[in-house]
């Protein structure tokens, strides 16, 4: 752990030094069903991915609690993942059993809780670093309570859990509208290829859609195809063979191709099946609806989960027949004709036969154009929203260790000195934390009962 400088009047003391008890659990027997039967919440890692819990996953039956070594901890208690989810730590508002890989941790009454759970957090990433195991990490005991841990007075610790609470809080505000703008940009993209397929977008054209006419894709493309429906053979390398995985909303996913067919299986495809650039594929089974155009002159094939529309340019400029096929107006006629349950396929037939009025040449290449300047638009926001997404996060993290460094607190030191002096002072509590550890030893109380 790296050597932070801490105010004066602060100690460094050890995390095992400030808690009176660290509480395992255990699981209950899954050969006997009952057990999860309860009433009694259980807490396993995944229900550590909030920050307070008001339910858990699980349940058991009191007779689980008594007959399995997990305990009973009171609501309130900080939980930490000890295994898995490292540097997790989460409280619950009700009382909760938990299982072996949580440990409750039980702070002396010198300890704010919530300082010692924004503490926690603001070395998440030094905990997850600390683990060790091969397929799961955990972390050990020792070195959990080995943990430098920075002990203000009393009176600056509440000042810095509550400055962390408001802060954070107006952090997450605002990841959450940051977190908004994706789903808003998605709605925005649909509402103008909506608009560009019905004529809106060109509301002022000449003739607006006066000139359009009703065209199904058959009549208005060279050739609609799909992949081979036999199984190609393979080859270590050679020509990609692409998948539905690897066809994604706006592009070819090469990089995530793991399988390739042999240089003469390409060569014997029929000229409909090779892909030429400009050409637009098209998924028909599962995700349908996805296009994609051909902006490459390498080879490859496909597989028959996957259409291939060959525009004709007479009628058509391919990139408007992109916007078509990524419009709302087809997926609603893919979504109306697709059979199957689970996995639901267009039809060769059934997709050939989808309408859309199809504006002159000359109109369908201004509405490429506009469309094309609105999405530019769209994507300059979206990339600013996720650098900010990026400097929201680590301003949290840079919060975080800036309390623990006790720079939040700087001038309400300098303006409460009786506060964290003498009897106030972290020395003297760190003394009464020690008499109260010593005392908790003297009468053996090892934890909380398992009694609900």
């Amino acid at each position: 752990m790296n050597e932070v400088n801490l105010p004066s009047m602060w100690f460094k003391t050890s995390l095992g030094e400030v808690l009176l008890s660290i509480v395992g659990g255990g699981t209950p027997s899954k050969s006997n069903a009952s057990y999860y039967q309860g009433n009694i919440p259980w807490m396993s890692v995944k229900d550590m991915n909030k920050n307070i819990l008001k339910d858990t996953v699980d349940h058991i039956s009191q007779e689980a609690v008594i007959n399995s070594s997990t305990n009973v901890i009171p609501a309130g208690t900080p939980i930490i993942a000890t295994r898995m989810s490292l540097g997790k730590i989460i409280i619950a508002n009700f009382d909760s059993a938990i299982n072996q890989d949580l440990k409750a941790l039980f702070p002396a009454s010198g300890i704010n809780r919530d300082y010692l759970i924004g503490w926690y957090r603001s070395i998440a990433r030094i905990i997850e670093e600390l683990g060790t195991g091969t397929t799961v990490k955990g972390i050990r005991l020792e070195v959990l309570n080995s943990l430098e841990f920075p002990l203000p007075p009393l009176a600056e610790q509440k000042v810095i859990a509550d400055k962390l609470d408001t802060l954070l809080a107006q952090v997450e505000t605002t990841k959450a509208h940051l977190d908004r703008i994706p789903e808003i940009l998605k709605i925005f993209r649909q509402s103008v290829l909506a608009a560009a397929v019905s004529g809106k977008l060109t509301e002022e054209w000449q003739g607006n859609t006066e000139d359009w006419s009703e065209k199904k894709l058959r009549d208005i493309c060279l050739s609609i195809s799909d992949g081979d429906h036999q199984a190609p053979p393979r080859t270590s390398n050679g020509i990609p063979f692409l998948v539905i995985s690897n066809v994604r909303n706006g592009f070819i996913d090469f990089s995530g191709v793991e399988r390739w067919v042999p240089q003469y299986y390409f060569d014997e495809l029929k000229e409909i099946r090779r892909p030429r650039r400009n050409d637009i594929l098209y998924t028909v089974t599962g995700s349908f609806g996805i296009p994609v155009i051909v902006d490459t002159d390498e080879r490859f094939c496909f597989q028959r989960h996957i259409a291939i529309l060959k525009p004709n340019s007479k009628y058509l400029n391919y990139k408007f027949l992109f916007f078509l096929l990524g419009s709302i107006q087809a997926f609603r006629q893919a979504d109306n004709i697709a059979t199957g349950t689970a996995q639901r396929t267009v039809a060769l037939n059934s997709l050939r036969d989808f309408k859309f009025r199809i504006p002159p040449l000359g109109q369908q290449t201004e509405i490429v154009r506009r469309v094309e300047e609105l999405f530019a638009f769209a994507d300059s926001i979206e990339q600013k929203t996720n650098a900010a997404l990026e400097r929201v996060n680590n301003l949290t993290q840079s919060i975080l260790a800036k309390a623990f460094r006790g720079e939040l607190t700087a001038d309400w030191r300098a303006a409460n000195p009786d506060l964290i002096s003498g009897e106030n002072s972290a020395e003297a509590l760190l003394i009464k934390i020690k008499t109260e550890r010593e005392a908790m030893k003297s009468v053996k109380k090892n934890g909380p009962s398992k009694k609900t």
